[in-house]
């Protein structure tokens, strides 16, 4: 447990120390957001903050990782390195795309086929390899069944399930890219998630069906390869994210970009897959799925009647055109996230306690 602690505390401290020098660094450079000329009046003062920041809070998150298994010696594991691959991936596509977007001063940065293509490969490697590196007890870092709280159904096989793992990491990293839109907003969803995962990855340590002997319900266990190093990503990202949050909160000294939006969401999913949660992803990051909703539905609505549900789109720039000032959206969101977290916990406690 105490890696989980460390790995917390480091990556908090790092991201509060470090950011503002990547601040520096950017602003000298002059790497600064461009802004949309058709987005909300009051966005046009962010023109020119620095932007990539999503850089500080991966590195952290790494180093807080490697530094908490230096100072505990437990070894890393298989499923650590693997989500902890599959953000870094992700932050590197969506790098490419943000210094596009500063360099050529090109709003849309990498081109579409360019992006998507770049998200394909990462996510195909990570679900392939998440497949390899069995425990002694058969368990790969993934599974080839559907789960909500913990595996169910049939085996839908390596290649569906590669389709369904490149689903959820292009939707939660597309998710949180949407979300990403006012100061503060993804950063302090994610920090709530990340810390609904180191819960399920410690609850998950302790119910573990390697330990099914000590057990009072063997029958309530988790078969989940490496449940306590999982939390200890989570645990890292979690302090990362809150420490850049501090930078992050409005008004604004940096933006993630899609260095960190992409990571963010991508780690998401592999989370959600390596502790057999797919599922229950929806409701924990509730938040995301409901910023999603509302572009799906604007274009949708628009297309088929020529009429527009929301005064704009993704959400929270509706509610922005309706008067809401930034902060008080943001906090709002903050709230609606945090009851998805609830829910979605109280919903994995509860399945635990049905099988008890």
């Amino acid at each position: 447990m105490k890696q989980i602690l460390f790995a917390g505390v480091i990556g908090l401290f790092l991201t509060l120390v470090g950011t503002p020098l990547l601040i520096k660094l950017l602003a000298r450079k002059g790497y600064g957001q461009y802004i949309r000329d058709d987005g909300p009046r009051e966005h046009a003062s962010k023109r020119g903050t620095p932007t990539m920041g999503g850089i500080a809070f991966i590195l952290a998150t790494v180093a807080a990782y490697f530094l908490s298994k230096v100072i505990t010696g437990y070894p890393p594991t298989y499923s650590g390195l693997l989500v902890l691959g599959l953000m870094v991936g992700m932050g590197l596509v969506g790098f490419l795309d943000d210094y596009i977007k500063i360099v050529k001063r090109r709003s849309l940065g990498l081109r579409a086929k360019a992006k998507m293509a770049g998200q394909l490969i990462v996510g195909i490697a990570f679900a392939v390899l998440s497949l390899q590196f069995a425990d002694n007890r058969g368990n790969t870092p993934a599974s080839t069944k559907l789960s909500f709280i913990t595996d169910f159904g049939w085996t839908i096989g390596p290649v569906l399930f590669v389709v369904w793992a490149l689903f959820m990491i292009l939707a939660m990293s597309n998710g949180v890219n949407l979300t990403d839109g006012l100061d503060g907003l993804a950063t302090g969803a994610s920090v709530l998630v990340f810390g609904a995962y180191t819960f399920i990855g410690v609850w998950q340590f302790q119910e573990s069906c390697a330990n099914a002997g000590t057990l009072t319900n063997p029958g309530a266990c988790y078969e989940v390869r490496d449940p306590l190093d999982l939390a200890v990503v989570a645990s890292a990202l979690m302090g990362a994210c809150l420490g850049f949050l501090w930078w992050n909160t409005s008004p604004a000294k940096i933006f993630m970009g899609d260095t960190g939006s992409l990571a963010l969401g991508g780690v998401l999913a592999g989370l959600a897959i390596c502790s057999r949660t797919e599922l229950l992803l929806a409701i924990l990051g509730g938040l995301f799925v409901l910023i999603t909703m509302s572009v799906v539905i604007q274009v949708g609505s628009f297309r088929l009647t020529g009429k527009r549900v929301f005064r704009m789109a993704p959400l929270q720039h509706h509610f922005e055109l309706k008067g809401w000032s930034e902060v008080l959206v943001v906090v709002r969101f903050w709230i609606i996230q945090g009851i998805c977290v609830i829910v979605g916990l109280g919903l994995f406690y509860a399945g635990w306690a049905a099988e008890k």
